[in-house]
């Protein structure tokens, strides 16, 4: 019996360090890879006498060298809660009374990180586990918003300017409480399918953390590569006479942004870094940016209905990027 304890042992430590090494050989590749291309980049422009290729590796490469330590930092974090974590803190912590339980678990977003990705399944495990539907989207809306790493991942992104991080905390945290109590007021219960219990997967511990990091980051990974490359390409090949149409109007440049969060899915740890790229825009409209990604994008709209139902994910997202663009205004006009 000893010694199978001790074999346990033995494997979760082995299993800890070799996910700390894979992390870490994994960042290191991404970071070396962006490194080589923003090399070979602008020589390869100016061979092919394009300025504006090297101009489109410099922006790609700028927003991925910042994006990849906080990206890999986040998914740590949401492998180690999804492993260690037990999912019955939530309930323990939790009000029984569903409006005063939205607050706080709007505000547990704070302490309890995790990739948007992530924050699905939570929900409805947390739904599953007898948490009221109205707090367990609450949670699902605030935690990739308002974590640590993503806050402090934006005021790197955005040096000097606490007023952006403070912002996005607000405007982010007012999302998913008022999301919440909308649910708690108009909501029905033949919108949500009751999530699915999913097949248990067999790993507990160093093991979930490890499977855990390992899909977290790549998945997020890819996101961000595709989210640089698509923040690169419209800073370049969009002309300005076209942007001008949108920054000249506060109003436009908000919609726009917020639209292209929808569309870029750009991981919450990283899309500050894209948003500081796009200088041609009001603080306000970057602040959209940063307040919907994390909420409404074509792969969250997509795990909602996957797991909640196609009736509850058209009805929520669509609420929910309503009430984001709105409380980013309200807030830009407020602070920034």
């Amino acid at each position: 019996m000893r010694e199978q304890q001790q074999r346990t042992i033995g494997d979760g430590l082995w299993l800890g360090v070799r996910a700390v090494v894979y992390a870490g050989v994994g960042g290191a590749a991404l970071v070396a890879i962006a490194t080589v291309a923003s090399v070979l980049g602008p020589m390869v422009a100016l061979d092919l006498y394009t300025p504006a290729v090297a101009a489109w590796w410099t922006v790609f490469t700028a927003i991925t060298v910042q994006g990849v330590p906080f990206l890999l930092l986040g998914t740590v974090v949401s492998a180690a809660i999804g492993a260690f974590v037990p999912e019955r803190v939530f309930t323990r912590l939790l009000p029984r009374n569903p409006a005063l339980a939205v607050p706080v678990a709007g505000a547990a977003g704070v302490v309890l990180p995790g990739c948007e990705c992530a924050s699905v399944p939570v929900a409805g495990s947390l739904m599953r586990r007898g948490v009221a539907p109205a707090a367990a989207l609450a949670f699902l809306l605030s935690a990739p918003a308002i974590n640590p790493v993503v806050l402090v991942a934006t005021s790197i992104a955005f040096p000097g300017q606490p007023e952006m991080v403070l912002g996005r905390l607000v405007a982010s945290l007012a999302t998913a409480v008022v999301m919440g109590w909308l649910w708690v007021r108009f909501g029905r219960e033949r919108w949500l399918r009751p999530p699915r219990r999913s097949e248990p997967s067999g790993l507990t511990g160093p093991r979930a953390f490890a499977a855990g990091l390992q899909h977290d980051f790549l998945h997020a990974g890819g996101f961000l590569v595709v989210g640089a490359a698509a923040a690169a390409t419209f800073n370049i090949a969009v002309p300005r006479s076209v942007l001008e149409l949108f920054t000249d109007s506060p109003w436009l440049s908000v919609l726009l942004l917020a639209a292209l969060a929808v569309v870029l899915c750009v991981c919450s740890e990283a899309d500050a870094f894209v948003a500081a790229s796009l200088t041609g825009f009001s603080p306000t409209a970057r602040l959209a940016f940063m307040v919907v990604g994390p909420m409404v994008d074509l792969k969250l709209i997509a795990l909602q209905a996957g797991t909640f139902g196609r009736a509850f994910a058209v009805r929520f997202s669509a609420v929910t990027w309503v009430v984001a663009v709105a409380s980013s205004v309200v807030v830009g006009w407020w602070l920034l």
